[in-house]
């Protein structure tokens, strides 16, 4: 055992190029995990502009906050809207009839023009062989503080089915 031989040193030599390769392998897992951490964070920060993510988290919550603000308002906007189309009076039911036993043909007619709450006009018109009259009547809730005529509530009948 005077010092070191060709076996000894062969050994010692495979050893160290052994670990050399561990190494190396090691250190290629590791620049892989770090490269895709690093695309993580690149896309974790966006196009913030920032490195820090104290930074980056304030940035979003500012956002957050405005695209809150912005729905309260467009959900407030949303509800006057649908209140305003609900009294529209966009609901329109005809019925033509004959009036007159002794005319041709339902050349008379009832035409209502209501709203969700049934509120709006029913117009009639009664034709006969010389003349023509034409009557229209205010609707509140689906009555009018005039007669309504049968036909006059098949037309309002008519103009709640619609959607």
């Amino acid at each position: 055992m005077e010092g070191w031989n060709d076996d000894i040193a062969m050994a010692v030599a495979a050893g160290e190029g052994l670990l050399l390769v561990v190494a190396l392998v090691w250190v290629g897992v590791i620049g892989s995990k770090l490269k895709k951490l690093d695309k993580a964070h690149a896309k974790l920060m966006g196009e913030t502009g920032m490195s820090n993510m104290e930074d980056v988290m304030d940035v979003v919550h500012d956002r957050l906050g405005e695209l809150n603000a912005k729905q309260n308002e467009q959900a407030e906007l949303l509800d006057k809207h649908g209140k305003r189309q609900a009294i529209q009076k966009g609901r329109v039911g005809v019925h033509r009839f004959n009036a007159f036993s002794d005319s041709g043909s339902d050349l008379s007619f009832s035409i209502a023009i209501v709203n969700d709450g049934q509120d709006g006009v029913v117009i009639t018109g009664i034709h006969g062989r010389e003349q023509t009259f034409l009557y229209a009547k205010p609707i509140d809730k689906g009555q009018s503080a005039y007669l309504l005529t049968p036909e006059e509530k098949l037309a309002i009948s008519q103009a709640m089915q619609k959607e």
